[in-house]
């Protein structure tokens, strides 16, 4: 498993601040560094960086990675005059800057008002698959639960200066690509292969680069990406979230028959309702179809992926890390509970930075 994940880089008062190209140069001239984790990557706006993970089969491995990947971009967007802030949106009134890039201006061209108000920053794990065929059957188990692995990550409610009202209104943003959001089931990567194929021909994607399903084949690796998660504030939220995709492809592979084909538009009402309360309110039972608290619905994926947590010795701390998160919140209630201490949108960007380095 690894993890990818996208911050906002913003300046030392809290505004997003478009300096990727600048930190992404200083990092190229830094000495190579022998510790795994932290490569960094361009994103589609000049306000956000990628920061990958090497891939772990260890929870420890890669908590290691994952903070030692944000301290150092931390320290690298310094020398640029900026910090980074793991947050699933700018929560500013901020006009956003694509990348100095051939195929980012294309994108914004075909695009419009979808590419240009695209400064969301996401969570995608990786889990290692053996084939397509078996990645396909992974990403059709996960759709049922994908909608919590979002309301456990929602951290973005807020959008342009404006309180959302919703947990995860990254999702919302994120939703108004053509491909994104929940798919119906594929059943063995030939058929995968020609909704790729045939969303290509169409024109509504520029390249499978864009294939922005919730959970895909990577186009680059030997595993299934799954995207559906905002990035986390604290770094032990983004290592859930990997443990818990590897234990759900662990479950589909060794236990589990083809999963029952809840259909699309079903899946896309769970993923809404994950959005706008995360874990505070109700989410959709992926076994009964039916709202219940989200503290149960949570269980009840623990309980889905118990013998492969049991497996790899990561029951436990699985258990301990869904309570501190239903406890102390995801982002979004972290968020809320600053800017109801009297936070304004500086002050609360300011805190996600501190945060974000745990």
């Amino acid at each position: 498993m690894g993890v990818e994940e996208e911050f906002l880089l913003v300046t030392p008062d809290g505004v997003p601040y478009a300096v990727a190209p600048t930190v992404l140069r200083l990092a190229a001239d830094l000495p190579s560094d022998p510790r795994p984790g932290g490569d960094l990557e361009k994103e589609f706006k000049q306000e956000q960086v990628e920061v990958s993970t090497h891939p772990c089969t260890d929870l420890d491995d890669l908590l290691a990675q994952v903070r030692d990947g944000r301290a150092r971009t931390d320290a690298v967007a310094r020398q640029a005059g900026a910090r980074i802030a793991a947050m699933g949106t700018a929560p500013h009134v901020v006009e956003s800057t694509v990348i100095p890039d051939r195929r980012a201006n294309e994108i914004r061209a075909r695009f419009g008002q979808t590419a240009r108000e695209q400064l969301t920053c996401g969570c995608h794990v990786h889990v290692a698959v053996a084939d397509d065929d078996e990645g396909v059957h992974v990403i059709d188990h996960l759709r049922a639960w994908n909608a919590v692995l979002l309301a456990l990550s929602a951290n973005s409610p807020s959008w342009l200066g404006s309180a959302t009202g919703y947990a995860s209104y990254r999702s919302q943003v994120w939703g108004r690509w053509p491909t994104a959001g929940a798919t119906a089931p594929f059943g063995d990567a030939a058929t995968y292969r020609a909704v790729i194929a045939e969303l290509l021909r169409s024109g509504t994607a520029l390249d499978d680069g864009m294939i922005y399903f919730d959970a895909r084949l990577s186009a680059r690796y030997p595993t299934v990406e799954v995207r559906v998660a905002d990035v986390s504030l604290d770094p032990q939220d983004a290592v859930l979230q990997a443990v818990l995709v590897r234990a759900l492809a662990e479950t589909a592979v060794r236990t589990d028959p083809d999963p029952a084909p809840v259909r699309a538009e079903i899946l896309r009402s769970w993923t809404w309702r994950a959005a706008r309360s995360g874990t505070t309110g109700e989410l959709v039972s992926p076994t009964t179809g039916e709202p219940r608290p989200a503290a149960d619905v949570v269980a009840e994926l623990v309980d889905h992926v118990h013998d492969a947590l049991v497996a790899t010795g990561e029951l436990d701390w699985v258990r301990a890390r869904v309570a501190d998160v239903l406890r102390r919140g995801n982002g979004a209630v972290q968020q809320l509970a600053w800017r109801a201490e009297g936070a304004d949108d500086d002050a609360v960007v300011r805190r996600a930075a501190d945060v974000t380095l745990g």
